[in-house]
């Protein structure tokens, strides 16, 4: 079993609640690195994920260097498409949209991304990517031309996730989505985590420390923060 996913399937079983930052490479550059590490440093976060629906820039590289050197957290490509990836991050979240339909985001991206993860020593984590109505069209919906699961429909939910952790998925992602009006729904999530053994990430729409305790309360194992840091970057200082 790999390090990162090993670690997160032992905070699981000891109750442990992950928290990770979301940094979006189009609203990020490689300079703004030292003074958001050190707001990073400041806060319960454990994981750094980068990527983003639309980034097609040149400084994901530099992006993770800089990440990795400041904050010594392990970082997590998220990406939207199969070009955003680099040797220099500890992992990668292989997403596999599995509440929509469309080819080229359930397998296409993956198929094209496959060849150049065999030659690197990333950690490949496939991931049900599960993407939840949240009361305005996101920029997941829109780049992946999907339609999300209805926010309300708490079954449809459970048995997409159900199906992802039988297709041997190491961790399901409930996504409300980048910008989301509502977050996903405590009642969704609690069905969610009692009917699959694996992890649970749960994000967007999370805009306060309430949200993220709602969102552990429920059964979420790891809570994505990324507009709300984004937004005001002293966010977990309000908090404390």
């Amino acid at each position: 079993m790999s390090s990162i996913y090993k670690s997160i399937k032992e905070a699981k079983q000891k109750g442990q609640k992950l928290l990770a930052v979301l940094i979006d490479p189009e609203k990020t550059s490689a300079n703004d690195v030292l003074w958001l590490s050190e707001k990073i440093k400041k806060a319960p976060v454990t994981h750094i994920l980068v990527g983003g629906s639309t980034f097609s820039g040149h400084h994901l590289d530099d992006l993770v260097v800089q990440l990795k050197a400041y904050t010594q957290l392990p970082v997590l490509l998220f990406p939207g498409h199969f070009a955003q990836i680099t040797a220099s991050a500890d992992g990668i979240l292989f997403l596999s949209l599995t509440s929509g339909r469309n080819p080229d985001y359930l397998i296409e991206h993956q198929i094209k991304a496959a060849s150049t993860l065999q030659k690197l020593q990333l950690e490949v984590i496939p991931t049900s990517y599960i993407l939840i109505e949240s009361g305005t069209q996101t920029a997941v919906e829109r780049v992946s031309q999907t339609i999300p699961i209805d926010r309300k429909n708490t079954d449809l939910a459970v048995q997409t996730a159900l199906a992802g952790q039988y297709l041997g998925h190491g961790l399901i992602y409930l996504e409300a989505g980048s910008g989301a009006l509502h977050p996903v729904s405590t009642d969704m999530i609690q069905q969610v985590s009692q009917t699959v053994s694996i992890p649970v990430i749960v994000g967007g729409g999370i805009r306060s420390y309430q949200g993220i305790q709602n969102a552990y309360q429920a059964g979420a194992d790891l809570v994505v923060i990324g507009t709300a840091f984004e937004e005001n970057p002293h966010f977990f200082e309000a908090q404390s």
